[in-house]
């Protein structure tokens, strides 16, 4: 009986042996899951700057009645240097893609002299004030590049001159028109407070019926005190800027699937 006994004990301290050396065993150390990687937000709100390069297609229509020169048009094209500043918000959702709104307000030099433009050698001279815009925005972020596609409504601000050979002046001064805009651009964030981009705009302020005052003198003779065109205009812009972040824009953990 005792032999029994103490083969019966003999074969537990075997059968425990392999489990005691695994729990006497250095334990394997893992390293933690990498972090998931962090891309730049472009959530928040920004104000900047930018100039650029401002052109215009000008069509003039003569509505004079009584005028041998009645229903002829001519084009009058210019260009010149624009700058001014730029605000709105973004937001950025489903990984890459950005919304946001934005406001634009641009000063222009555009004036040009033209010297026997029109009929019986009348001069004129034409400025573009200014020129605004707000717009809504959509577009896509690989992390700090972000590609944009823009449109809504633009206002212009311009003065124009005739002068006639008689020495009468017809002046529409402070002209103030609403139209539409779409461009396309890119912004590049460098820091997570300071982005610069390039942008393409387009602008279309259709026909317009003008009646340009005289003064005391008569434009054309006796044909009256007013100088009644029909005017249509377009306006290309280049610009480049630089814009200034805040409100969590570069900040957020943005997990993306770029």
């Amino acid at each position: 009986m005792k032999k029994i006994l103490l083969a019966t004990v003999a074969l537990g301290a075997l059968a425990a042996a392999p489990a005691m050396a695994a729990d006497l065993r250095t334990p394997v150390y893992k390293a933690p899951p990498p972090p998931p990687p962090v891309y730049f937000s472009w959530t928040g709100c920004y104000i900047g700057g930018n100039v650029g390069g401002l052109w215009v297609h000008r069509e003039f229509t003569d509505r004079l009645v009584g005028d041998p020169f009645l229903g002829q048009t001519f084009n009058r094209d210019t260009s010149t240097v624009i700058g001014g500043v730029q605000g709105g918000c973004n937001y950025q959702f489903a990984g890459g893609w950005v919304i946001g709104i934005q406001g634009d307000y641009d000063w222009s030099g555009n004036s040009n002299d033209g010297n026997n433009i029109f009929f019986n050698n009348i001069n004129g001279n034409f400025t573009t004030k200014n020129l605004a815009s707000v717009t809504g925005r959509i577009g896509y972020a690989w992390d700090r590049f972000l590609l944009y596609v823009k449109g809504g409504g633009a206002w212009e601000r311009d003065n124009f001159f005739f002068n006639f050979p008689n020495g009468a002046v017809a002046s529409l001064s402070s002209n103030t028109r609403s139209g539409w805009t779409v461009g396309v651009g890119g912004e590049y964030a460098f820091t997570n407070w300071l982005t610069a981009f390039i942008e393409y705009d387009h602008y279309g302020f259709g026909s317009s019926s003008d009646n340009f005052v005289c003064g005391v003198a008569n434009c054309v003779g006796v044909l009256g005190p007013a100088f009644p065109l029909d005017r249509k205009e377009s306006k290309d812009v280049v610009k480049v800027g630089l814009n200034f972040l805040w409100g969590g824009v570069g900040k957020g953990p943005v997990v993306g699937r770029y």
